[in-house]
């Protein structure tokens, strides 16, 4: 009976005080197998899954902390070697394994952003190409009302330009370097003197990137267009390929 009175007690708690967990629902629309990766931003707890294989068609969920904050990519032209390493060629993590284990990818990489608020405040969210990009992406907010879906739908790699591209074997640009992180000059990058937003504004570079992709972030200071926010309770999907 003191077990199950327990139990109770902490069950009340839970409900009572709003806690809850998010469910991230990714569903792979691209016409080739990505290998989604995770990580939890500001030192906190990486989730349960941290990466995984995604083949096309096909969706999978991951129940996320309600207070959660970190970000989502996709890999890409990944394989195992004969020693059993896993490695890719866009936004490879460099664990050696299909899980990431708490490191990001290597950009370029097109990233979703969240920052979960937990009972009674609103998440924040984003699709980022700050670092670059390998592949379209979206969210979708559910189960909320109100809550307005953000994007990048456009290939920036059929527009990318010469000293942004990184080619695969084929020649073919298989992702887009970020001016900043092509170039690392302080104007691109946004440091030094151009640490502001009025100091840092867009770039003709930045504005490739805008052009395919509205919604998204194209550099640091381009907030105004590109952050999203939702009441708490809603579950997000992510598509690779929307």
């Amino acid at each position: 009976m003191e077990i199950q009175a327990l139990l109770g007690l902490t069950l009340a708690f839970l409900f009572f005080s709003g806690a809850h967990s998010v469910t991230f629902t990714s569903t792979n629309k691209c016409s080739y197998i990505v290998w989604p990766g995770t990580l939890t931003g500001s030192e906190g707890a990486q989730l349960t899954s941290t990466g995984f294989e995604l083949d096309t068609g096909a969706s999978t969920t991951l129940d996320v902390p309600a207070t959660w904050s970190g970000r989502m990519f996709a890999r890409t032209q990944c394989s195992t070697d004969s020693t059993g390493k896993f490695s890719c060629l866009i936004a490879d993590c460099a664990s050696g394994q299909v899980a990431c284990n708490g490191t990001g990818g290597i950009p370029p990489a097109s990233l979703v952003e969240f920052t979960l608020s937990g009972s009674g405040g609103n998440d924040f969210y984003d699709v980022s190409l700050v670092d670059g990009f390998n592949l379209p992406l979206s969210i979708t907010p559910q189960g909320a009302a109100n809550c307005q879906s953000t994007s990048c739908p456009g290939n920036v790699n059929s527009v990318c330009l010469p000293e942004l591209a990184v080619k695969g074997l084929d020649g073919s640009v298989i992702a887009c370097k970020s001016a900043c992180l092509a170039l690392n000059q302080p104007q691109y990058c946004c440091t030094g003197a151009f640490s502001t937003p009025a100091t840092c504004p867009p770039t003709n570079y930045s504005m490739i990137f805008k052009n395919q992709c509205p919604q998204a972030y194209s550099y640091a200071y381009d907030d105004k267009t590109s952050t999203f926010t939702c009441p708490t309770g809603a579950n997000y999907l992510i598509t690779f390929c929307p």
